[in-house]
This record gives C-alpha cells, structure tokens and sequence, in this order.
C-alpha cells in the first residue's frame, strides 16, 4: 500500500520538478522571483506548520520522538516546486523524504498500527519516495534503515522496505519518470599506483564532505545573529543567490545541479571551483528557509570535486566524477551500505573497486559530522566500542 501511494505521489513529484526545471531554464526571467517566492514559502509555514523540522524530524519520529504530519505532504512538494521554478540551489531528495515519511506515518495511524509498525511504515514510505525519484531501489530499501542510527539497522524493516521501494520504482517508471543512471566505460585496471590516486581524491572528498556540513551550519548561525526575521532572511538569501548568479554570469547551479553531475561523469569536464560555488549557494538557499534537499546537490559538489581532482592527478576523470559524487554523499550522511548501492545502480559493477576505496576511506575520514543534526552515531568509526553520539 506505501509503496503504491508514495510512489504513484513521488512520480507525480518527480514529474513536476522535471516540468518546473524546463520552464525555468526556457524562461530565465522567473529567477528573479527567487525572493519573492522565498517570503511566500516562509509565510505558508508560519500559517500552516510553523515547527517543521524537514528530515529531521523523519529521522526523530523514526526513534519515537515527534511526529510527521500529514499536512507536511502537500506543503513541501509546494514550497520545492516554487524553490526549484525560481532557481533556488536545492535538490528534491530532502522533499522525497519527507514526504513519503509523512504519507507512511498517516497510513500508519490509519491502518491503527502499533508503536514499532508504525515506525517501520514511516521508513517504508522514505524508501517508497527514494525509490521512486531516483530509481534506485535497492540504494532506497536500506538508506532509511541505516541513515536513522549510524552502526545499528533495524533490520525488521528490510523486507517491508525493500517491497515498497520496489513498488514505488516500478510505479515511477510505469509513469515515465526514468531512474538516472551514467555510463561509465574507461575504468583503467586496479594498479597500486590508479588506486594510491583513487585513494588521494577519496581523502579530499572527506575533507569537502566536512566542509559541506560546516558551511551549512556556519550560514544557519549567521542568519540567526544577523539576519532574525524569516522573512528579511529569505528575502536577502535570494538576493544574495541572484547577485553570486550574475556575477559568475551562469545557471548551473541553480535547482540542483543535475547538469553539473552529468557533464562531469560522462564528459569528464568540471570547472575547479564548480564544487565551491555549489556549496555555497546550496548553503545559502537551504538555510534561508527554500526548500528541497542538500543530496542531489552534494552529489553535484562529489562529482564536479572529484573530476577535477582526477584531471589534476592525471586519473580518468568520469571515473573519479563517479567515485566522489558516492565518497561526498557517503561523508555527509556517514551510510556506507547505500552509497555502496548507489554506485552500482548508477554507474554499474565495472569501476566496483574503485567505489569501495572512495566510499570506505571518505566514511572513515569524514568524522561525525551530517546533514542531519539527529542522526546518532551509535558505533564508533574506528573503533567496535558503543559511543551513541549526536552527529555535529
């Protein structure tokens, strides 16, 4: 049943980001309504769920804090569409999840499920929307799993949320949303010296990955002391987004970067501060009170990051492209198991070993850092001792 609903939702999601990314892109004009939108999408949670939490509040719920709503639905995919119509740098993935974990908490309450059920209906319905808007559902069945606790998985939920997400995917397609996938064909043979280089681009995608969470709290304390009034926030946000825009005088990065992502994988070609600039302008966006994900766009900041360091190392830079977009989104939501999916269900098994290197060395590197505040970290990285700490 979740996945039938999420999906046949998330599909009809999926399509309308597609539709809203078109007509932007054929009609540059509405980037200017980037603040003026920012303000209305401030104003319709004030009035309809001023305490939102976005996917942290999934994640809470999830560990028997809070609640999901289900009025948060139909207020997230409004407030991304309008996000991503007007150009703000945001992805969908953040929306996906919330929004299939709210569907699932209300068919939970309505079915009158149990306590432990009711939780595992919620990680169905996150797996259902994943599924559905990327097309990848292995990659979907265990993210909601492993993302909630880092080092523990409830695995009552894996058949649940594998049949969902399944559901959902099939569905998705029968509705013509195609899951993305890259092709990835010059993969060079595994040498001590291609996998010393695939190691080098791994620690730095640590480092970025750092880099990522730290900027976005950095933005969100400036605002705080700086900027009080959501309002005013949002409004200079979007100004500030338009200026950096015009200045660099180009629109990839604005919505969530997905050309970014496809020109560095299968051309090989990134501009060495594309990753930078992403960033910044994803943690303006996101932080000001736009709505969407920070996902798609740290799969932007791995892949255009990683192209440019396998150019600078003389290392084949799709493959390096296609390794750090899974390292960087790896480091940011510290789950290994997915982005290990990921990769194969995006880019297939030829370049495996060069995606486990990435992935393990960025989940090592990348501390305890997240996107999101209440994700804990019950086992160590390092060592096989219980720490059971926030992330920061």
């Amino acid at each position: 049943m979740t996945g039938l609903v999420v999906g046949g939702a998330s599909s009809i999601f999926a399509g309308c980001i597609k539709w809203v990314t078109e007509y932007r892109n054929n009609n540059i004009w509405v980037f200017m309504l980037l603040p003026i939108v920012g303000v209305a999408i401030v104003f319709m949670y004030q009035i309809i769920d001023p305490h939102d939490g976005g996917t942290n509040q999934v994640l809470s719920t999830i560990r028997s804090r809070g609640d999901v709503p289900l009025k948060a639905a139909p207020l997230i995919f409004v407030s991304t569409l309008l996000t991503h119509l007007t150009g703000g740098s945001a992805g969908r993935e953040g929306a996906s999840i919330q929004f299939g974990g709210s569907i699932g908490n209300w068919l939970g309450k309505l079915v009158k499920l149990d306590e432990f059920d009711h939780h595992v209906m919620i990680m169905c319905g996150m797996s259902a929307a994943f599924a559905a808007v990327f097309g990848t559902p292995m990659a979907a069945a265990v993210f909601a799993m492993e993302v909630v606790s880092v080092g523990v998985m409830y695995y009552a939920a894996l058949l649940p949320c594998v049949v969902a997400s399944i559901i959902a995917a099939e569905f998705a397609t029968g509705m013509g949303i195609d899951p993305e996938t890259f092709s990835v064909t010059r993969i060079p043979a595994l040498t001590v010296e291609t996998g010393f280089k695939m190691a080098i681009i791994s620690v730095g995608c640590a480092m970025v990955s750092i880099m990522f969470c730290i900027a976005l709290k950095f933005v969100a304390k400036i605002y705080g002391k700086y900027l009080k009034n959501l309002y005013a926030r949002v409004f200079v946000a979007g100004c500030v987004v338009i200026a950096i825009t015009m200045i660099l005088n180009t629109k990839d990065y604005m919505g969530a970067g997905n050309e970014l992502i496809a020109r560095a994988i299968e051309t090989g070609q990134a501009r060495p501060l594309d990753f930078l600039w992403k960033m910044i302008l994803t943690a303006v966006t996101m932080r000001a009170g736009y709505r969407g994900g920070e996902i798609v766009p740290a799969f932007s900041v791995g892949a255009t990051f990683g192209c440019v360091a396998g150019q600078l190392l003389g290392f084949q830079p799709e493959l390096a492209a296609a390794a750090g977009m899974v390292a960087l989104f790896c480091g940011v939501t510290n789950c290994p198991i997915t982005s290990m999916l990921i990769s194969f269900e995006l880019f297939g098994f030829s370049g495996v070993a060069y995606y486990l290197i990435a992935i393990s060395i960025s989940y090592s590197l990348s501390g305890y850092y997240s996107l999101y505040k209440d994700q804990t970290i019950v086992y160590s990285k390092y060592k096989a001792k219980y720490i059971n700490k926030s992330t920061r």
